[in-house]
């Protein structure tokens, strides 16, 4: 695995001399060129191997005549929206490039400071999508399991950075595009106050809501970036200069019901865990009534935000319709339909909750959400491009509508490699306290990262087996025949109950959830999903396959019951299990 790169950590060595930002740009390059062959997808297009090394030998003689620069030798990425000259600028259109005549305002700041620009990134086109499979060089994947979805937009982004091609790479984020992707990579995902950053050089998407984002490894990094980047330019009508806000220590959370994950058990575990963290951490949790944001991000798409993008995009949706990708150009053209009053009703209702927003605000120092609640497969998404994609905005849509700063942090992975994160939101001018919190966040704990994936992942599924399918018991040959792998021999949650069927050959249990029942053993084995649909074809009614709940809170495919599996069945409950059945 290539480990991943620090900005700090290479901007020391390079300004103490320990390295040079020479061999840095060639490091660079190798990594590129070994990961080429897994996501080439990841770029739109790169500075050539000279250039880049003729601006490394360029940053050392800066180096070698006296400067310490904040960013010396660290190579970067940049979002195919933001302008860097020397490259087109495409938004992932071909029929839209055009060649800038300088640097966007923040890439600028970058190089400036030392940083080594290597190339575009892949994004949803026009950065309208979460998902990242909206462009017409391909869909960059997660880089822990290429059938899953980057996230979006900012997928090109959060690819070149997870995978240690660059220490750090620039995103967006409306609507959650610099953000759904760090959780899907396992990433920090900063999304400034709005105006803290410069949106010169920015291909608008929404342009009154638009943010420039960073992904990086560490807060520390996107901390480091902020510092060179942030501050106000004239030349940009929404930037302003926010002073900085503290924060206390109380965080808001979702009403019970409002925690949302679309069916997907392992990210409500994995929110539970970051929850029982941050309680740990000395946190009071509050919960809060999530209805309003959620009513406020409604807006951004079923509302008339939605004719922003259609500005943004009028003279392409004119002049080249077919150059735009279907489902871009389905979602953008609805606002061709938004009228004058339809625009001023909405802003009327903004106000509205942004006011019940700072309400909030009264109550908790900071909302800690689930960054996405769950993720996709490729396939699925491209399926379902829509509706699927909606899914993944759930907790993010409403946070530059109502003037937010966010930091996306890491919380985990699930079973199937793709990773799950938290995002910490608070009011506009926080982001220095937020920097704060993220460092806090990591040092009471790190999660272990898996290897990358570099040859397409096996998908697998975890099973739990309570009765003749044990090791030793009648029907275990069902398992070792499709090379099951035993994982852990374990417990059910305490809500439980677990019965002998009657007139069952061989002898097999029905186990039914019931909240006054127990903890019933159980072991768990991980198939092949080919090998998972295999077996569950054969299993004979009344019992079928579910989900259980184990005893750490996780859940996994397993067996359990129709009700009629209990007519004349013996309830063993209290034997805690099969195997005492049987001894007994």
């Amino acid at each position: 695995m290539m480990e991943r790169l620090h900005a700090s950590d290479i901007a020391a060595r390079v300004n103490d001399g320990l390295s040079t930002a020479l061999d840095v740009a060639e490091d660079a390059l190798a990594r590129i060129a070994t990961y080429d062959r897994v996501q080439p997808q990841a770029w739109i297009s790169r500075f050539a191997d000279d250039a880049i090394r003729a601006a490394a030998r360029a940053i050392d003689a800066r180096i070698a005549a006296g400067e310490r620069l904040p960013l010396a030798g660290v190579p970067f990425a940049v979002k195919d929206n933001i302008d860097v000259a020397g490259l087109e600028t495409t938004a992932a259109c071909p029929a839209f490039a055009y060649a800038p005549a300088a640097h966007g305002f923040v890439v600028q700041r970058l190089i400036d400071a030392g940083a080594l620009c290597i190339g575009k990134t892949n994004l949803d086109q026009f950065a309208t999508g979460l998902n990242g499979s909206r462009s017409p060089h391909g869909a960059p994947r997660t880089v822990f399991n290429l059938g899953y979805v980057s996230g979006g937009s900012s997928s090109g982004s959060a690819v070149v950075t997870a995978a240690g091609l660059v220490a750090f790479a620039l995103g967006t984020d409306t609507a959650g595009s610099g953000r759904v992707p760090a959780a899907f990579n396992h990433l920090i995902g900063y999304k400034p106050s709005k105006g803290r950053w410069s949106n010169s050089g920015l291909v608008p998407a929404c342009r009154s809501l638009d943010c420039i984002t960073v992904f990086t490894d560490r807060s520390a990094d996107a901390a480091l970036v902020d510092r060179v980047v942030a501050g106000f330019d004239p030349a940009d009508a929404y930037s302003r200069a926010l002073p900085d806000r503290p924060l206390g220590s109380r965080i808001g959370v979702p009403l019970p019901h409002q925690r949302h994950f679309c069916g997907d058990g392992q990210s409500e575990h994995l929110y539970a865990q970051a929850l029982a963290k941050l309680q740990a951490m000395g946190h009071e949790l509050v919960e809060i009534d999530l209805a309003p944001l959620s009513e406020a991000a409604a807006l951004l798409y079923s509302g008339p935000w939605v004719a922003e993008r259609t500005a943004a995009m009028a003279d392409m949706l004119r002049d080249h319709p077919d150059a735009i990708d279907p489902t871009v150009r389905q979602i953008v053209e609805v606002g061709l339909g938004v009228t004058a009053v339809d625009l001023f009703r909405g802003q009327y209702r903004l106000a509205e909750l942004a006011r019940v927003a700072e309400m909030i605000w009264q109550r908790v120092d900071m909302l800690a959400l689930p960054t996405a609640p769950t993720t996709y497969r490729v396939k699925e998404m491209q399926a379902a491009p829509i509706a699927l994609n909606a899914n993944l905005g759930l907790y993010t849509n409403f946070v530059n509508l109502l003037d937010m700063a966010a930091m996306a942090v890491p919380a985990g992975f699930r079973r199937n490699a793709t990773g799950f994160g938290i995002t910490f939101i608070a009011p506009a001018g926080t982001d220095a306290a937020l920097f704060v919190m993220a460092s806090r966040w990591e040092q009471a704990g790190h999660y272990t990262t898996p290897e990358l994936d570099l040859e397409g992942s096996m998908e697998t599924v975890r099973l739990a087996v309570v009765g003749a399918h044990l090791k030793d018991m009648p029907l275990h040959w069902q398992l070792t025949s499709r090379d099951a792998v035993f994982v852990a021999a374990t417990t059910t949650a305490p809500s439980y109950r677990l019965y002998a069927m009657a007139n069952s050959t061989p002898p097999k249990p029905a186990l039914i959830h019931d909240d006054s029942g127990a903890a019933i053993a159980v072991e768990v084995y991980e198939l092949s999903a080919e090998a998972f649909g295999s077996f569950t074809a054969e299993v004979p009614a009344p019992l079928a396959i579910g989900t259980v709940t184990l005893a750490d809170g996780s859940s996994v495919k397993g067996f359990v019951a129709e009700p009629r599996a209990i007519i004349g069945a013996e309830d063993i409950t209290a034997l805690g299990g099969w195997r005492a059945y049987i001894a007994r």
